[in-house]
């Protein structure tokens, strides 16, 4: 029989709640927001795999995280599920103190929540658009950033980490007629990428950027063209989409000892585009 905790995930008898925080003792521990589905949720199974102990966020996709930290723990892994919506700095407090209860103290961070809307010129856009992207795409992934700092850094007594922000190519295109909301937010992030990785160099702490391109996930419906990676693949040098999957591979690099001499780079993950 299974039970379930206060996070709303099913633990069998084979991983004893008490034991959860133990097993992530000995992991790395890693936070990745909006994890639920697409580039986030394939990051979270990415970390699992290669070692860690995993922090999956949501906003409002609760079943379809819970399907991510069951198939963690399906293959041996670590995994909790955290609700947060990073435009709330309260929530954002509560969800890194889940993590520090349930897995102990953080050493990667992944800004990957994000939000798009639908195409439609600047002239058009209205001040609560304009306010959602921004306080989502930015100030929500800058509030995670500074909670993660305070627990990776040196200088508060933490072991150092590494840092990913999810930006865009939309950051160098500008996505004029459609997004150029979503671009401004994703160029803002380039920007804070650099300098905060300057900022904390010294503090053990590293933070770098994936560019992704045309991916082949959800967040086109969301901005209401369903088909527009399938639809665009033709304006992309290799002619395809990306997956998921592959910019999940870049995150996880970048987060790795193997990329222990990068800071405060943009790494385009984008087919040629």
């Amino acid at each position: 029989m299974c039970i379930r905790d206060s996070f709303g995930i099913e633990h069998g008898p084979n991983i004893p709640q008490n034991l959860l925080r133990y097993h992530a003792a000995m992991q790395p521990i890693a936070l990745i927001t909006g994890a639920s589905r697409g580039i986030g949720a394939a990051t979270a199974l990415s970390l699992a795999q290669a070692g860690y102990a995993v922090a999956v966020n949501y906003r409002d996709h609760s079943l379809a995280a819970d399907e991510v930290v069951r198939s963690i723990r399906a293959s041996g892994g670590t995994a909790i599920s955290v609700q947060a919506d990073v435009a709330d700095e309260a929530q954002v407090l509560a969800m890194f103190a889940k993590v520090d209860a349930k897995l102990g103290r953080l050493c990667a961070l992944v800004n990957n929540a994000g939000v798009v809307d639908v195409a439609c010129k600047v002239e058009a856009m209205s001040t609560a658009r304009l306010q959602r992207m921004l306080m989502t795409n930015v100030l929500g992934s800058m509030v995670c950033a500074r909670e993660a700092v305070r627990r990776m850094s040196t200088l508060h007594g933490g072991s150092g980490g590494a840092i990913v922000n999810l930006s865009s190519v939309a950051a160098t295109l500008g996505s004029p007629g459609q997004y150029v909301d979503y671009a401004a937010s994703k160029g803002a992030i380039d920007t804070f990428t650099v300098g905060l990785a300057r900022e904390v160099a010294t503090e053990g702490i590293r933070v770098n950027a994936v560019r992704p391109g045309i991916v082949d996930t959800e967040i086109h419906a969301s901005g209401g063209q369903p088909d527009r990676a399938q639809r665009l693949a033709s304006q992309i040098p290799m002619q395809r989409p990306g997956t998921a999957q592959e910019i999940a591979n870049a995150i996880v690099w970048l987060l790795s000892d193997a990329a222990g001499y990068t800071t405060g780079a943009i790494l385009d993950v984008g087919g040629g585009r």
